[in-house]
């Protein structure tokens, strides 16, 4: 989400075309974890991302309309880490990631390596 608000070039041509897809398609959102809004709250104290970063998303996050869907962290999501194995995956906000992509049957869009071992997630890079 970070490359897609401000550095796009450092997508995979796939992966900016499926976030253009779900952003330019009616009814269609882009979908991120709420774990992953909680981090890039965290590397902007961290100085790590720039605040604007942050505001866009939330600008967009509160559309009436919007384009980005914040994912929740919820039952299902603790479900379906349970399929996320930590031998693979052991960073657990990247296994929370993975998770809310299973639990909503959608694919991911990481480039992530450990991610991108899954076979239970549909990934996207």
């Amino acid at each position: 989400m970070i490359w897609y608000v401000d550095a796009p070039h450092e997508l995979s041509s796939a992966a900016t075309a499926a976030l253009d897809t779900a952003a330019n398609t009616s009814g269609d959102y882009i979908f991120i974890s709420a774990i992953t809004l909680i981090e890039i709250r965290y590397l902007v104290e961290k100085s790590r991302i720039k605040a604007s970063v942050l505001a866009r998303i939330e600008r967009e996050l509160d559309e009436p309309d919007p384009m980005v869907v914040v994912a929740p962290l919820d039952r299902a999501v603790s479900d379906a880490l349970a399929s996320i194995p930590r031998t693979v995956v052991p960073d657990m906000p990247d296994r929370i990631i993975a998770a809310t992509a299973l639990a909503l049957s959608l694919p991911l869009v990481t480039r992530d390596t450990a991610i991108s071992k899954l076979t239970k997630v549909a990934i996207i890079w």
